[in-house]
């Protein structure tokens, strides 16, 4: 079975602004992107600590 990637072109992206338009409303939009960035922001910091977790732990047994 073969698998393509995730190809979003243009059009696409109208549409599903459209769609995410018609469900939520204009007026939530921006509350929606301030959770959207939160939540990626919270990401990125577990990353970020799970990377320094890594660091550290291969720094003590490398002694």
């Amino acid at each position: 079975m073969l698998v393509y990637p995730l190809m979003i072109g243009a059009w696409e992206i109208v549409a599903i602004v459209l769609v995410v338009l018609l469900f939520v409303g204009g007026k939530k939009i921006p509350e929606l992107m301030k959770g959207v960035g939160k939540g990626v922001k919270s990401f990125k910091d577990g990353l970020n600590g799970i990377e320094d977790d890594v660091k550290k732990n291969g720094e003590s047994s490398g002694s």
